[in-house]
């Protein structure tokens, strides 16, 4: 793998599971594989999901999609939650139809 330079300043770049670096203002061809994806809690490296968009684990979004409906049917009986759930609603509303 690559060396860097004591004190430049670099900006890191994540192709996959591939961890590059290249010095602030050089051309993107110039950067270096440094390493790749880890997760220090498990001690691994990270694996990508394919089966979704973002390479998230399909767990995540299955939990996420939970919380979410958690969330909508605490709010019929919270009415803070409920506003602010609402206002949530609108702002997504609002960007999306400006794309």
């Amino acid at each position: 793998m690559g060396t860097l330079k004591p004190g430049a300043t670099y900006i890191y770049e994540r192709v996959g599971n591939e961890v590059y670096a290249r010095e602030s203002g050089a051309e993107p061809s110039t950067r270096e594989l440094i390493g790749y994806g880890y997760d220090p809690v498990n001690g691994h490296h990270v694996d990508y999901d394919k089966r979704t968009s973002d390479g998230r684990p399909l767990f995540d979004h299955i939990q996420e999609d939970k919380m979410w409906g958690d969330i909508r049917r605490l709010a019929r009986t919270n009415p803070a939650l409920q506003d602010s759930l609402e206002r949530v609603i609108m702002i997504y509303r609002l960007i999306k139809v400006d794309k």
